[in-house]
């Protein structure tokens, strides 16, 4: 069952909690906990619902508001929460691809895990956003075969909902073949199947060569990969299993690149409200200690706690 950590709360009043932010953020000095305490605990859904009701209580708009009164990562996550989700994807999509260095493993996380849905509203969001046409900037941004998997996963073209056995054995043998001739048509095969065939076809796919087999295979698939573009493993085990992706992600970006803040917030926010609690069962399960443990050992502060608000955490992951 896949199951988030945020959900719609009970007996919602946006007037109620509009009035309480009002109160947090207008006074001498900004009552953080009350911020964490609402902004955490309702779904996107209300959240918008306050920010509405805000504007029309005090004349201001509420993320003008938070930008105004927090400071460093603790913003970064208040403000992040009160972005529509295609809205959310589309200012993380600007930033990874306008920055100084592009994050290659940002697009990956967000063009290969939404719906066709999804990447349609991401690309009208991010138009309206920044003028720029999405796929416009994919293409000036990228170089190579990496560029080419980025501008087919952006068209939103995924076969959705449905899997073929016999189709499935098909796919296993064009990927297997793809590995080990390394031809440019058999580079096109290895797209054209991981981004364009459905979810469930590829988690038939998938395993009937690669996860099932023994590891030298395994190891053998991975590395020939790396022929398509330096990131196609990580779109491997995304289409395959998404909470086991971004457990990984989230693994990686606490222990090996030193707690990377942005990747942390973006990939919580993001999956509050689809699978995160999926998320923090496979972290637990791969890695031995929680994500709520790990969390804690590496923030701190209010924006420590708004990380573990929005992970909910149980006692036991003390």
């Amino acid at each position: 069952q896949i199951q988030g950590t945020i959900f719609p709360a009970p007996n919602f009043n946006p007037i109620t909690d509009a009035q309480l932010l009002g109160g947090a953020l207008q006074g001498i000095s900004c009552e953080k906990d009350v911020l964490i305490d609402i902004l955490t605990q309702r779904c996107n859904s209300q959240r918008l619902m306050i920010a509405e009701a805000y504007r029309d209580m005090y004349g201001r708009d509420l993320i003008m508001d938070l930008k105004e009164n927090l400071s460093h990562h603790f913003k970064e996550v208040m403000v992040g929460l009160m972005y529509p989700p295609a809205s959310y994807d589309a200012h993380e999509l600007w930033h990874a691809l306008k920055g100084v260095d592009t994050e290659e493993k940002c697009l990956i996380d967000i063009l290969a895990s939404r719906s066709n849905m999804e990447i349609f509203q991401m690309k009208e969001a991010y138009l309206m956003q920044y003028n720029n046409d999405l796929q416009q900037d994919i293409d000036s941004e990228t170089s190579g075969h990496f560029r080419d998997t980025l501008m087919n996963l952006a068209q939103g073209t995924r076969m959705e909902g449905y899997a073929d056995p016999s189709t499935a054995a098909q796919d296993a043998m064009i990927l297997w073949e793809a590995c080990q001739q390394k031809t440019g048509e058999h580079k096109n095969l290895l797209q054209m199947i991981l981004c364009n065939k459905s979810y469930q076809q590829l988690w038939m796919a998938l395993p009937s060569f690669i996860f099932q087999g023994p590891q030298s295979q395994q190891k053998f698939f991975y590395n020939n990969l790396m022929f398509t573009c330096c990131n196609s493993s990580l779109l491997v085990l995304c289409v395959r299993d998404k909470p086991s992706y971004f457990a990984y992600r989230l693994y990686n970006a606490i222990h090996d690149l030193g707690f990377h803040n942005k990747t942390v917030i973006r990939i919580l926010i993001a999956r509050s409200e689809i699978d995160l609690m999926n998320i923090r069962q496979r972290y637990k399960e791969r890695y031995g200690k929680s994500l709520f443990h790990d969390i804690k050992h590496f923030a701190s502060g209010h924006y420590e706690s708004a990380l573990l608000a929005i992970c909910a955490g149980d006692a036991e992951d003390y």
